[in-house]
């Protein structure tokens, strides 16, 4: 079987998805961390892979950049491969002062001012709730690799928010008791698909710039640099 934007067939995807956004990142990882690798997808460009990691079945696919693209693949994921988990690992920008680069973030849920979940199924739903089971169990592997993660509410964006020209005035619009640890482009609609499914989904970031400080990771850093985040992705896998 395939779908329009997947040539893999049933059973090439494993039931637990690790889903960077960037193409090249997935790709490195699957060199890096996965034993017998396959590439069974290359539609667009957008990479999926599947081998083991430590001897379990395990698929990394590319998500691509933005809401509809994550929205895509996680739909098609979801519903025609039979996936069951999806932990999305990407980048973002930090909210909180005390966050430094390349601190992981877990997100707790993803609020948008995208009207995806209106388009796509009538529902006027600006907040998706990330799954707790996995978040547990997440957060119980970062414990055991001595990794320390931040637990909040982030935001998902429709734009990369270092171009916005006020990202105050994007703030100051947020529900006061969202409090949000950080910025990113794809959780919303991740989540609101595995919510839609009644499957179960996940959000890891690691910070690569931020508005309280100047520093901003390079592309390289951003493709391979981000190594405890993709470790604890891949060791949350094997508890799932």
């Amino acid at each position: 079987m395939s779908t329009p934007h997947n040539e893999a067939n049933l059973g090439d995807i494993a039931k637990t998805v690790i889903m960077p956004g960037d193409p090249l990142r997935a790709k490195y990882i699957s060199e890096n961390f996965l034993e017998d690798s396959i590439l069974v997808n290359n539609v667009r460009g957008i990479c999926a892979y599947t081998g083991l990691y430590k001897g379990k079945k395990l698929t990394i696919m590319a998500s691509g950049m933005g809401i509809p693209s994550m929205a895509i693949y996680s739909y098609e994921l979801y519903k025609f491969y039979n996936v069951d988990n999806i932990i999305r690992i990407g980048s973002c920008g930090a909210y909180k002062r005390e966050l430094k680069l390349f601190d992981i973030v877990l997100s707790k849920g993803a609020y948008s001012e995208s009207n995806y979940a209106l388009t796509f199924n009538n529902d006027n739903c600006h907040f998706a709730s990330s799954s707790t089971e996995l978040n547990k169990k997440i957060q119980k592997t970062a414990v055991n690799l001595k990794n320390n993660i931040y637990y909040g509410n982030t935001v998902c964006l429709d734009c990369f928010d270092p171009y916005m020209p006020n990202i105050n005035q994007f703030l100051s619009r947020l529900p006061s008791d969202l409090d949000p640890y950080a910025g990113e482009m794809e959780a919303f609609s991740l989540f609101y698909n595995a919510n839609y499914f009644g499957k179960k989904a996940s959000c890891l970031m690691s910070i690569v710039d931020s508005k309280f400080i100047k520093e901003i990771a390079t592309i390289e850093e951003r493709q391979t640099g981000l190594k405890n985040m993709i470790t604890l992705a891949l060791e949350s896998s094997l508890v799932i």
